[in-house]
């Protein structure tokens, strides 16, 4: 097999790491992270999100956050929005992304933002337009893809359906998830290798938990079928509120120890990378179950 030179890889954990966290993280704790984040080498920071403080407490200080980190050039600082009055806020405070959601299971799209797809895709359009007049890049999230916590399996038509409606709001990326890690190597095969028949693999990335321990592989076959872009979260950090069982997101220093052993590059720092991660972790107070962190010694006992 030969694998990419290089890949992308972009950082989840300030927005979906800390969405579902108990313990209250201060707002300069959150901008210092970021800060650091921001000198790893990564290309991408997702550092908030725009959904009402009604339904994800944990981050309530969106706007202090997004106003208060150092901007570094050749970073995209992108958002979570889930309406308009969500994007006026995101515009407001100048991200450079605006990232918009939906799932591609009912039952789940109900619990996570109270609508059907059918309903939720004109709200969607309409932040999407907006946002691409106001200069800002676009980016889908699609949830479920692999399975739904209420539904179980889901028709990979079905995701085809809803990513083709996505791509005609005039998003640049749509991310596939896997939201409650349940995928497979074989089923990301078979779902892959439907789904880049439609669209192109520069134009999707990959969205997985490690809830089984299965991301990792997940990540290899998801190259093989040419994918070179994922999402990830330092230490591990993440789970879905509306996703009951859901443990955190692949985590990104696993994934660069990985790249880096395979001789594909990936631009980050990986002792910058795994001092963000103790940084975070002492904020938290509790062990982080990032791999790379526990062979470093550097876990929480």
């Amino acid at each position: 097999m030969k694998w990419p030179q290089t890949v992308v890889l972009k950082e989840v954990g300030p927005r979906d790491g800390l969405q579902n966290e108990k313990t209250c993280i201060a707002t300069e704790d959150k901008i210092a992270w970021i800060n650091q984040l921001s000198r790893t080498g990564l290309t991408y920071i997702e550092v908030t999100s725009f959904v009402h403080p009604q339904w994800i407490p944990a981050l309530a200080d969106a706007e202090a956050v997004a106003k208060g980190i150092e901007r570094v050039p050749g970073i995209t600082y992108g958002a979570l929005v889930p309406n308009q009055k969500g994007l006026a806020k995101a515009l407001a405070c100048d991200v450079d992304e605006v990232s918009i959601f939906i799932s591609a299971s009912e039952t789940h799209n109900r619990k996570n933002i109270n609508k059907s797809i059918s309903e939720s895709l004109p709200v969607l359009r309409d932040v999407a337009k907006e946002a691409l007049a106001a200069g800002k890049s676009v980016r889908g999230y699609l949830s479920t893809v692999f399975g739904c916590p209420y539904e179980g399996a889901v028709s990979t038509d079905q995701v085809i359906r809803v990513a083709a409606a996505l791509f005609d709001m005039g998003i640049g990326e749509l991310s596939l998830g896997d939201t409650i890690g349940v995928a497979n190597p074989a089923q990301v095969q078979r779902v892959l290798e439907r789904i880049l028949k439609h669209f192109p693999a520069e134009r999707i990335a990959l969205h997985f938990h490690d809830t089984r321990g299965m991301a990792l592989a997940n990540i290899l076959v998801s190259l093989e079928q040419g994918i070179t872009r994922f999402d990830a979260a330092l230490g591990g950090l993440g789970g879905c509120p509306y996703a009951p069982g859901a443990s955190g997101n692949v985590a990104t220093d696993d994934v660069v120890h990985m790249f880096n052993g395979m001789g594909i590059h990936t631009g980050i720092d990986q002792e910058k990378l795994l001092a963000a991660a103790r940084f975070i972790q002492s904020r938290l107070g509790r062990k982080l179950p990032s791999h790379t962190l526990c062979a470093a010694g550097e876990a929480i006992g």
